[in-house]
């Protein structure tokens, strides 16, 4: 399958829930979901899982990414180290829609126990349903560029 509709996501153990939920309704529109775990509730490291997604978004092997923890916050610190990736934490569906609209947001980063698992997966659907806007945009998402790669230097 293209990048296109492909999604790689991932948890620590305090998001195994919600990336499950948010998975379903993906697959059910008709999305691939490459998931790099974890599947259990034994404590792992966020870190590990939010570079393996990262990684797959940043290089264009997945068109987007789900990472899903305890209050998204160290996921979406981890995913905004990588070259490409513009992440974004929402709370709402309006976050969602305006990330991807605005910044042409390709990662969704949640908080299981912020969010919980119905507002959850609305925030998603809010999120893989919008599409970028462009115009005007597009200038603001190079000067995100613009600026990783004068930090990666």
């Amino acid at each position: 399958m293209s990048t296109q509709k492909k999604v790689a996501i991932a948890c620590d153990h305090a998001g195994t829930e919600l990336k499950k939920a948010v998975a379903a309704m993906l697959e059910k529109r008709g999305f691939a979901i490459e998931d790099f775990g974890t599947h259990g509730n034994d404590s792992v490291d966020y870190p590990d899982f939010a570079s393996e997604v990262s990684r797959r978004v940043g290089s264009g092997d997945a068109a987007f990414g789900l990472l899903v923890c305890g209050t998204g916050i160290g996921m979406s610190i981890v995913a905004n180290k990588y070259r490409g990736v513009r992440a974004a934490l929402c709370h709402t569906e309006f976050e969602a829609r305006a990330t991807r609209q605005h910044n042409d947001a390709n990662v969704l980063c949640l908080g299981e126990r912020v969010v919980g698992l119905g507002l959850g997966v609305a925030i998603a659907e809010a999120f893989y349903d919008t599409q970028f806007e462009g115009g005007r945009h597009m200038r603001r998402v190079q000067k995100i560029a613009d600026a990783e790669a004068e930090n990666s230097r």
